[in-house]
Order: structure tokens, then C-alpha cells, then sequence
């Protein structure tokens, strides 16, 4: 029996990832030590280092003009850099939320200046975009492309008259977008990228250098740039491992390819929902997630036992966010289309079996 993850994080990784890591668990590249072992200042490391940054600028078409960081603390240690990195004496953000990420990053960021909040949701799964309003004036704008918890994702890039701040947390690498658009990049690696440890922050140069004077070091994007990412010890592991997932993601055809198999994974489970009446899901197709796909059994009291039987069959981790309940399954890149099809038609017998 095959297993399928579909946790939102720590995600499943790629198989070929994984099983190239196995390879070099205790021998990189004939080291005879695990790249875990190396120290970060080494050449071999070192070499890793910028494998993975250039596959990753490759990737993205990431300009000149932005440094890309890989940090520590998760997205929620963003959440107290940006401001403190970004907002400026007597400056304010505006925080746009959609969803249980962007109200949690704006929470945060109220801990260290001022910040206007903008909720864009007109109900349960529907936002609307033209509630960003007039941007200007503000020192950045803050937004969450893709909520994992609701289900919801904004696809368009918003127009916007100050940097553009984007969670990209669950989504990164999931579509091919103009990173000239956006101010600042970030993303907690374990759902498209790697294991849980490293973040990704791309931000644009000129922004960096006007950090609060009590912005903690391991939060200071000068500090990172002026010294590759390695002020202090870097999650030397998870950073390989990224390095390896940007390789697989290249050897695919890049993004863009990634993006027309996203959308298939996607489109697939979506339907079958649609046509079900055993099934449903609450959010305007419009702004269906394309890698958290949520949905209810028509009966919530089938609830524990649909997620029994899915674990008994290998599909594991759908149970839906404690917030908003039923089903979620997280479809990041990693997941083959064989797991969307292993899901439907489990889904397809459940519900002629409970009918």
C-alpha cells in the first residue's frame, strides 16, 4: 500500500529528495561524513550554499536587486522581523487579512508600531479585492496569498503603492510570479520547499539597512546579508535539502511546469467535490486554494470515521484545521497526481458506503 501525506505542514517532501538524502544521510559526497557533519564555513557547504540560492533565483527570475535570506524562526519569526526590519521611525504598515495567517502576522506586527488592518473576507470562503483600498502612505502592505487553514487564495497580484509584503509560506514555487512586484518574499520551508527550520525571505536591497536599533541579530536582514545567511549557525540540513527540492523542481521544467501540475491536481479534486452531494466545499471558486484544498462530509458525525478509514488506506493527515473543522488535504508540489487519484476514489466509495 502506497502512503500519501497530506499534512499542511511539516509536509511530504518528494520522493526523489528523499531518497537522494538517504543516499548521502552518512557519506556526502564522499566525505565520509554526513552533510549535516560539514561545517558551515567549508567549501563543501559553502558549495551548497550557492547551489541552492542560484537554482533558486533560476527558479523565481529573482533580480539582482533583491538578496534572498534563509533565516531562521518560521514565517512567525517574520512576522516580528518585517516590521522590525521595515517600518521606519513614526512609520506604519497596512496589514491585509484573509484568512488565520494574515490576522496572525498583523497581530504580531502591532507589537512594534503602528499598523492599519484592512479584512478583505465579505463572508464564510469569498474576499474582496477592491476592500485593499488606497495603499499609499504606508511603509509596506502585508498580505497572505494562500491560507492554509481557510482554503483561500488570492491569485492576482494586488496594485499596490507601497512594497508589497507577501506570505508565500504555501505557495512558493506553486506558480510563476514577477517578483519585481513585491517589496519582500517570505516562506516557512516545510510545506513547498523543505523540512521545518529554514525560511526564505527575498527582498529587495534598497529596503534593507533601516532596522529598528533593537532589532534582535537573528532578525536583522543586514546582518544576513552582509554575512550569506550564516551570521550564526544556519539549519545546515534543511538548507541542503532545499537545495536538493530547487534541483527537482528544475529537473521538472521549473516552475511553470509545477504550476500546470498544481492546477490538474487541483482542478481534479475540486470537481469530484462539485459533483458530489456527499460532499462540499465553502469557498468562492474564485479563490479556491490550489494546494489546501478543505472540504465537509454532508453528515459531520461521519467525520472520525472517514478520517480512520482514510489512515487505514494510506492517506493520512486530512483532518481539517481545529478553526474551521471538516476536511483539509494539502496538495503541495511534492504530491504526485496518483495520490489525488488514490483520494477520490476513496472518497468515491466512502460515500457510497455511507450514503
Amino acid at each position: 500500500m502506497t502512503t500519501f501525506n497530506f499534512c499542511a505542514g511539516p509536509a511530504m517532501l518528494p520522493t526523489e529528495v528523499m531518497q537522494q538524502a538517504q543516499r548521502q544521510l552518512c557519506d556526502y559526497n564522499d566525505l565520509g561524513v554526513s552533510v549535516m557533519e560539514l561545517s558551515h564555513r567549508s567549501a563543501e557547504f559553502t558549495q551548497v550554499a550557492e547551489e541552492a540560492e542560484q537554482n533558486l533565483r533560476d527558479l523565481m527570475r529573482i533580480p539582482d536587486n533583491y538578496a534572498v535570506l534563509f533565516m531562521h524562526g518560521g514565517a512567525r519569526g517574520q512576522f516580528s522581523a518585517i516590521p522590525l526590519n521595515l517600518l521606519k521611525t513614526g512609520g506604519k504598515a497596512l496589514y491585509i487579512e484573509s484568512g488565520q495567517w494574515s490576522v496572525a502576522a498583523a497581530k504580531e506586527a502591532a507589537k512594534f508600531g503602528d499598523v492599519d488592518v484592512r479584512d478583505i473576507r465579505i463572508g464564510k470562503g469569498d474576499i474582496d479585492l477592491s476592500l485593499f483600498g488606497d495603499t499609499s502612505g504606508y511603509d509596506y502592505v502585508h498580505y497572505c496569498p494562500n491560507e492554509t487553514v481557510d482554503g483561500v487564495a488570492i491569485y492576482d497580484i494586488p496594485s499596490c503603492n507601497s512594497p508589497l509584503v507577501a506570505d508565500m509560506s504555501s505557495c512558493i514555487l506553486g506558480r510563476d510570479i514577477d517578483v519585481s512586484k513585491f517589496g519582500l518574499i517570505y516562506a516557512g520551508a516545510q510545506k513547498n520547499v523543505g523540512p521545518a527550520g529554514l525560511t526564505l525571505v527575498i527582498v529587495r536591497r534598497d529596503l534593507i539597512g533601516q532596522q529598528h536599533t533593537a532589532t534582535p541579530a537573528i532578525l536583522n536582514y543586514q546582518l544576513a546579508q552582509d554575512n550569506d545567511s550564516m551570521y550564526n549557525t544556519p539549519p545546515t540540513f534543511a538548507w541542503y535539502l532545499a537545495g536538493e527540492v530547487f534541483k527537482w523542481v528544475k529537473g521538472l521544467g521549473g516552475v511553470a511546469q509545477m504550476e500546470q501540475r498544481n492546477q490538474s491536481k487541483a482542478q481534479a479534486l475540486y470537481q469530484f467535490i462539485d459533483d458530489s452531494s456527499f460532499y462540499r466545499n465553502e469557498v468562492n471558486p474564485s479563490f479556491r486554494s490550489e494546494m489546501n484544498v478543505t472540504f465537509q462530509l454532508h453528515d459531520a458525525e461521519l467525520n472520525q470515521r472517514f478520517l480512520a478509514e482514510a489512515e487505514s488506506q494510506g492517506l493520512l493527515a486530512l483532518k481539517g484545521h481545529r478553526m474551521v473543522g471538516g476536511m483539509r488535504a494539502s496538495i503541495y508540489n511534492a504530491m504526485p497526481m496518483a495520490g489525488i487519484a488514490a483520494l477520490i476514489d476513496f472518497m468515491d466509495k466512502f460515500a457510497q458506503s455511507h450514503q
